[in-house]
C-alpha cells in the first residue's frame, strides 16, 4: 500500500547545468512540510519538476533520476505552464480566493490549459497507482483532479487539501467554471481546509451551486460520502525549536547580532505577493516612527521578500511600489548610523532564516488574507530562552491557533503602528508567557500530527463508504431478491410516491404519474399474491385523483388516511389549526420567495424545493424553532422531509400504517421503497427479513440503496414481469454484498 502525494511541484526541482541537470530543494512551506512527513506507508510524489523540458532525452534523464527518490515528474511545455500555472491558477483562482477580485483575470485559454494539465496529472496517476493505494492531492492548482480520477477509478481512495483560503459564496460564484471546480473537489472522499471558515464557505458554495445537501460535515453524492473538515497545518516543530543549538545556526545568530547591533529588530518574511500586506506593513512602520520619535535610530525593520512571479504585471508593479516606499522611509529617517528598513530581496537558507527568527524582537506577520502562514509558527517555535513578540494578522489562518499573539486588522495601518509600540513595550515576563503558551500548542499540532489526523479521518470516510457501497443494489443482489420474490406466496409491497415512483418537481402538483408508473403498478397488481400499498405523505384526494382507478391500497398523509378494498378510512381526526401556527407558516411563505404552504386534511406542509438552498435550509431551521413550543402544546409532530416541513398529529406515521398492515395479515415477502427521512419510520417498523430500499442517500434503517429514483421503476418492472435487470454493479460487488449481509446479521444478533 502506497501513499501518492500529488502537488503542482515536487519537493526537488531540476536546474539546468550545461548539458545536464542538478537537483535542489524546492521553495515553499507545502513542499517542505509534506516532505518531512513520517508515515508508515511507502511515500511517492507526483508533480512538476520545476523546469519546462521538450527534449525527450532530457525528460528521460530527469525522470530516471527523480524516480530513484520515488518522485514521478509531470512535464509541461512553456505555454502550458504559463496558462495553467501563471494563468488560471495564479491569475484567476489565487486572487479570487484571497479576495482580490480586481486582480482576477478570466480567459478561455487559461481555463482550457488548466483542464488539460489536470488531465495530464490524472493520466500519470492512473499509470502509477495500484489497488489499495491512496492519492492525496494538494491545493488549488489541481481542483479538477479528484473528479477526473473518480471517473477513471471509482474505487480509488482520494483525499484533497486546500492550502489557501476558500472564499465566500458571493465571490466564488463569480467564476464561470464554479460548478466544474466544485464537482472536481467532490470527487474526493475527504476534503481538508485550514480553518472552519473556509470549510463553511465551501459547504455553502456546494449547496448553492451544485444543490448537494450537507448533513453537518458530510454530503452524499452517487451513494458515496464526501466529508469536509478543518485541519490546521503545523510545522516540523522540533526542527525549528532545536535549530539554535546547531553550530551553523548559532554562527549565523552571532553574525546577525553584529549586523543589527543594539537595535530592536522587527522581522517580516514574505513571498512577493499582494495578499501579504507588505505595503500596509511599511506604512504602519512609518506611522510608528512618526508617532514615536524616541524609537528613531533604535528600531530596524528587516524585511525579507522572496521573489515570486515578479515578471507578472501586477507583481512587478507591487515590487516597484515596495521599492519606492522603502526608499521614501529610509530617505526620510535614516542617518549615517541607522537604516530604518533593511531590505532583502532574495530567499534565505534555513540557517540564516532561523537565525533571524531567533534574534528578532518582534515578528510582523500581517497578510491581508492567508490560508495559514507558517512563518508565524516557525518564528514562535524558534524562540528558545529568548522570547519575542508575534504581531499577527487576524486574516491569517494561523490566528485561530495563536491567540496569544498581538492580533491586528492588517488593513488598519494605525493598528499596525500601535501593535509595534505595544510589542516593544511588552515586559520580558509577558513575552515569555505568551511564547510558552503558543509553543505548547505548536509542539502538539505539528505537521506530522496534521498528516496523521488527515489520514485517520480519510480512512474513516473510506471505511464508511465501503460499508455503504455494500448496500448499493447490484445485479447480483437483485437476482437474489428476485428469487425470494418468485418463491413467495404472499407479498406486501410498500412504495413511497414522490422521489420513488416519480421524480421531484419544483411544484408538487406537477408530479403526476407517468405512463411508466401506471404500467408498473398494473403489472405488480396483476399478480394476486401481491398487496401493493402507496405509503405517501400526499393528501388522499390527490392520490385518489391520480391513482384511484388502480387496484392498489393507499396510506395518505403519513397514515392519517388509508384505503383498502376501494374505501377510504380516517385514522386521525381533522385538527383545528390554531391561528398562531397558520400565522407563522404564512409569515415564512411571505419572507421566503418561491416557498408555498399546502393545507392537507390532517397536516400542514411548508414546501421550499424551489427556494435557494441556503435560504431554504435557514428558513426551515427558523420555522422549526418558531413552531416547536406551539406544537408541543397542541401535541403535534414536526416532520422535516426532503425540502418540506410538515406539522401533523403525532399518532400517525408511515410506520404506524405498516404496523396496522402487519397485524392484519402474514406475508412471506415484504418490499419497502422510499427516499425520504419519513420513510425511515416505515423501514424501522418492518421485520429484519424485509427488503428495505432507500433511494438516493443511504439510510442506516434500510438494508439496501438505489443511487437514483430512475432506478426504482426498472427494479419493480424486473420483479413484476421478469424484465432484464438494468441496475449496474458498482465494482467489487461480491465482497461488498457479503459485507452488507454480515453487517445485517450482526445487527440481527445484537437486537436478539
Amino acid at each position: 500500500m502506497k501513499l501518492y502525494i500529488v502537488a503542482n511541484r515536487l519537493p526537488v526541482k531540476a536546474v539546468p547545468r550545461q548539458d545536464s541537470y542538478t537537483f535542489v530543494r524546492s521553495e515553499g512551506g507545502l513542499a517542505t512540510g509534506l516532505d518531512s512527513l513520517q508515515i508508515s506507508m511507502e511515500k511517492h510524489w507526483i508533480g512538476w519538476p520545476g523546469v519546462c523540458v521538450d527534449n525527450a532525452r532530457q525528460q528521460i534523464e530527469i525522470r530516471q533520476h527523480l524516480e530513484t527518490m520515488d518522485f514521478h515528474p509531470i512535464f509541461l511545455s512553456e505555454e502550458q505552464y504559463h496558462d495553467y500555472y501563471e494563468g488560471y491558477s495564479n491569475s484567476t483562482i489565487w486572487p479570487l480566493c484571497h479576495y482580490f477580485f480586481s486582480h482576477t483575470t478570466v480567459r478561455k485559454e487559461y481555463w482550457e490549459s488548466y483542464q488539460k494539465v489536470n488531465a495530464l496529472f490524472c493520466e500519470e496517476i492512473c499509470k502509477q497507482v495500484g489497488s489499495g493505494d491512496w492519492v492525496w492531492i494538494q491545493d488549488y492548482q489541481l481542483m479538477l483532479l479528484p473528479g477526473m480520477l473518480r471517473k477513471r477509478m471509482p474505487n480509488l481512495h482520494i483525499g484533497y487539501f486546500h492550502h489557501i483560503p476558500f472564499p465566500s459564496y458571493e465571490l466564488f460564484r463569480i467564476l464561470p467554471e464554479r460548478a466544474e471546480l466544485l464537482n472536481g473537489l467532490m470527487g474526493a472522499d475527504f476534503i481538508g481546509f485550514h480553518t472552519h471558515d473556509y470549510m463553511r464557505y465551501f459547504i455553502n458554495a456546494v449547496e448553492r451551486v451544485l444543490h448537494i445537501k450537507f448533513d453537518l460535515d458530510e454530503a452524499q453524492t452517487d451513494s458515496r460520502i464526501v466529508r469536509v473538515n478543518a485541519l490546521p497545518m503545523g510545522i516540523n516543530y522540533e526542527l525549528y525549536n532545536h535549530s539554535s543549538a546547531t553550530p551553523k545556526v548559532w554562527s549565523e545568530i552571532e553574525k546577525k547580532r553584529i549586523l543589527f547591533r543594539n537595535h530592536k529588530l522587527l522581522l517580516s518574511v514574505d513571498r512577493l505577493d499582494y495578499s501579504k500586506g507588505i505595503l500596509h506593513r511599511l506604512q504602519g512602520f512609518e506611522t510608528f516612527l512618526e508617532r514615536h520619535p524616541e524609537y528613531q535610530g533604535k528600531v530596524t525593520l528587516a524585511m525579507v521578500i522572496v521573489p515570486s512571479r515578479d515578471h507578472v504585471e501586477s507583481y512587478a508593479g507591487l515590487k516597484t511600489k515596495i521599492d519606492e516606499t522603502i526608499g521614501r522611509i529610509n530617505g526620510r529617517y535614516s542617518d549615517i548610523n541607522w537604516t530604518p528598513v533593511c531590505y532583502f530581496y532574495h530567499g534565505f537558507s534555513f540557517e540564516e532564516l532561523t537565525a533571524m527568527y531567533f534574534v528578532a524582537d518582534v515578528a510582523l506577520v500581517t497578510p491581508l488574507r492567508d490560508g495559514m502562514n507558517l512563518v508565524a509558527k516557525e518564528y514562535v517555535a524558534t524562540k528558545v530562552n529568548n522570547p519575542g513578540v508575534l504581531v499577527l494578522s487576524e486574516m491569517a489562518g494561523a490566528a485561530v491557533e495563536l491567540a496569544d499573539a498581538i492580533q491586528i486588522n492588517p488593513n488598519d495601518t494605525d493598528q499596525i503602528a500601535d501593535a509595534i509600540f505595544t510589542a516593544l513595550q511588552m515586559p520580558y515576563e509577558e513575552q515569555a508567557k505568551r511564547i510558552s503558551k503558543m509553543q505548547a500548542i505548536l509542539s502538539v499540532q505539528t505537521v506530522n500530527k496534521w498528516a496523521v489526523d488527515f489520514m485517520e479521518e480519510w480512512k474513516n470516510v473510506v471505511d464508511k463508504n465501503q460499508y455503504l457501497s455494500g448496500k448499493l443494489l447490484s445485479t447480483n443482489l437483485l437476482k437474489q431478491i428476485k428469487a425470494l420474490y418468485t418463491q413467495a406466496r404472499s407479498r406486501l409491497i410498500l412504495l413511497d410516491y414522490d422521489g420513488t415512483l416519480v421524480g421531484f418537481q419544483k411544484r408538487p402538483e406537477d408530479a403526476v404519474p407517468t405512463p411508466e408508473v401506471i404500467q408498473v403498478l398494473k403489472d405488480l397488481t396483476s399478480d394476486p399474491a401481491n398487496h401493493v400499498v402507496i405509503n405517501s405523505g400526499r393528501d388522499h384526494q390527490t392520490l385518489e385523483k391520480w391513482l384511484g382507478g388502480l387496484p392498489v391500497s393507499f396510506a395518505a398523509e403519513h397514515g392519517a388516511y388509508y384505503k383498502e378494498n376501494g374505501e377510504w378510512h380516517q385514522t386521525s381526526y381533522k385538527p383545528e389549526w390554531s391561528q398562531s401556527i397558520l400565522s407563522i407558516l404564512n409569515m415564512f411563505v411571505h419572507k421566503t420567495p418561491k416557498s408555498r404552504l399546502e393545507i392537507k386534511e390532517t397536516a400542514l406542509a411548508w414546501h421550499y424545493r424551489a427556494v435557494d438552498s441556503w435560504l431554504g435550509e435557514l428558513r426551515a431551521r427558523q420555522l422549526v424553532r418558531a413552531l416547536v413550543s406551539i406544537c408541543l402544546q397542541h401535541r403535534l409532530q414536526i416532520l422535516q422531509g426532503n425540502k418540506v416541513v410538515e406539522i401533523k398529529q403525532s399518532n400517525c406515521t408511515k410506520g404506524s400504517e405498516v404496523k396496522r398492515l402487519l397485524r392484519k395479515a402474514h406475508y412471506d415477502f415484504i418490499l419497502a421503497m422510499g427516499d425520504d427521512t419519513t420513510d425511515n419510520d416505515m423501514f424501522r417498523a418492518l421485520p429484519e427479513s424485509a427488503v428495505t430500499v432507500k433511494i438516493g442517500t443511504v439510510s442506516e434503517d434500510a438494508r439496501y440503496n438505489l443511487k437514483s429514483q430512475t432506478d426504482a421503476l426498472p427494479m419493480l418492472q424486473a420483479l413484476a414481469t421478469g424484465a432484464p435487470l438494468r441496475i449496474s454493479s458498482n465494482g467489487k460487488q461480491g465482497r461488498q454484498d457479503l459485507g452488507v449481509i454480515l453487517h445485517w446479521m450482526k445487527k440481527l444478533i445484537k437486537r436478539k
